[in-house]
Formats: structure tokens, sequence, C-alpha cells
């Protein structure tokens, strides 16, 4: 049985309990991130660290243990649930208080919420859907205005995962005024002429730092990277595209709202950053 940690205590998953009156249950009034393991080890993890601690300042929430605290969790969990190759899920809410109450409770009286557990994932890393690649559909995009703080009100999210299920597509990219933000759990992409077109950072989509890193190895293997907005029709009429997120990496999009991209294969680009991506990541884990 999976063992997890609950403020403080690392416990079977069927012993784990958060109270009813937590705000992360009650008003999704907390923040999460999602680390992945490779060989046993931590990919990124201080990019995750410091985004958590960036979306706890937005939200004017402390943190109830220190990053070399978090890092310990992490590697205990590691090792006691055996992970070779799978993902760290981490959520900190602002707490149980004594009743439900809009208005934020008293720090001083309500300490914050702190939970991980593992999710044991072989093959992560060589996964099939890489070789085959994704298909996308477009919805809009109407979630909160604050989309680079990393919430775990996730309701949308879900929505456009469902309505990409139920088109027979594996995701969904969101579209406002005409222009693509981002995938329903990802950051995205478009290749055209050999260039890499991504949305800037903004509050408009979560500053990902899966994305930081393969903007950066992009740039070192002297690929042209432009960060502007594009629309739908631009990406259909591109030659690839491509996500990446925590736990998929590199993922390389053939098919948008029917259009297939290219041949309908995944991309040069796509598949050659994913290997750079596995490549350096594997080195630079902890």
């Amino acid at each position: 049985m999976r063992t997890v940690y609950v403020n403080g205590d690392y416990l079977p998953e069927n012993e784990a309990r958060i109270s009813i009156f937590d705000r992360g249950f009650l008003m999704a009034d907390g923040v999460y991130e999602v680390t992945s393991v490779l060989d046993g080890k931590l990919i990124d993890f201080d990019g995750h660290a410091v985004r958590l601690q960036r979306s706890l300042d937005e939200l004017e929430m402390a943190s109830p243990v220190s990053k070399d605290e978090l890092l310990a969790i992490h590697r205990e969990l590691i090792a006691r649930n055996g992970i070779d190759q799978g993902m760290v899920y981490l959520q900190i809410t602002r707490g149980a208080p004594a009743d439900r109450d809009f208005a934020y409770p008293d720090p001083d009286e309500t300490t914050p919420t702190l939970v991980l557990f593992t999710q044991n994932k072989p093959g992560l890393a060589d996964s099939p859907v890489a070789q085959k690649g994704l298909s996308v559909i477009s919805i809009d995009d109407i979630r909160w205005g604050r989309r680079d703080i990393k919430t775990v009100q996730l309701l949308y999210p879900s929505m456009g995962k469902m309505l990409a299920k139920k088109a027979g597509a594996d995701d969904a990219w969101m579209v406002q005024d005409g222009y693509v933000t981002e995938g329903t759990s990802n950051n995205a992409y478009i290749v055209k002429d050999g260039k890499i077109i991504t949305r800037e950072r903004s509050q408009d989509i979560l500053h990902g730092i899966t994305r930081a890193a393969v903007l950066r190895f992009a740039q070192e293997a002297q690929m042209v990277v432009e960060e502007r907005n594009f629309t739908i029709d631009e990406a259909k009429a591109a030659d690839e595209a491509f996500v990446t997120s925590a736990s998929t990496f590199v993922m390389p999009v053939v098919e948008i709202d029917g259009t297939k991209l290219g041949d309908g294969t995944p991309g040069r680009v796509a598949s050659r950053l994913r290997e750079i991506y596995l490549e350096e990541s594997r080195k630079a884990a902890i």
C-alpha cells in the first residue's frame, strides 16, 4: 500500500485524513506542484520549489516547511514507495479553521495543510504516446485571470479534458481573444519553418518549469524561439506542434481540430527536444 505524507506524518494512504473544514476542500484555497521522478531522482526540483513559493506569496499564504524539509519529504516518499519513474504530488492549502468562512483565517491560529503523495508510472520516459503524438481540439478559455498561480482550482481544465475525450481527441488547447493560451495541463507550442513559437509569460498562462528548461535547451541547440501569441488557424498551418509539462516532458501534437500537421506524425523539432530534455534532465536530477 502506498505511503503518503500529511502534516508531518507518513501514513498508509487509507489512513490519511483531512478536516472537512480545510479551505482547499471548501474554497480551492490552495496551491500544488508535481515533480517528475526518473531513475529514482527528482527532475528540476529547484524550479518547482521556486514556483511553489511564488504561488504561496501571491496568495499571501505561508509554507509550513522549508525548501530543504520539502526536499527531504520528497526523497523519503520516493524511497518508501520504491518509485523509479513517476511523480510526486505536493499540495499546500490555507488550512482548516474552526468553521467555514470566506475571510482568510488568522495565520497565527490556523496552520497550513501540507499533503504529498507519489504516483508510480513505469515507462514514463518511454511513453508510446510520444511516438504517435497527440490530437487536440480548441475550446474557449474561461478560467480566472491568474493562471500564473498554480492553484488547485482545476475544474475547467478537467472539463476541457472531458470535452476532448468526447470529441475523440487527447487534449484541448484553450483560446482567449482569438489566441491560444495553453493546454489544459501543459504549455502549447507550434513550429513553422524551423522556428519554435509559444505564448510569452504573463498572468494568462502558467509559467511552466518544463517550459523554461525546454526553451533554454532549444536556444542552446541553436534553435530559434519566438515568444508571441498565435491563433488556432496559424497552428493548423504549422509544420508541427507540441506541448510541455512536468508529467509528459515534451509531447508532439499531430492534429488540431481535425487538421493533421505535416504528415500526421511527430515532427523533427519536437522529437529532438524530447530527447535533449530527457538526457539533460536526467544528468541534473537530484
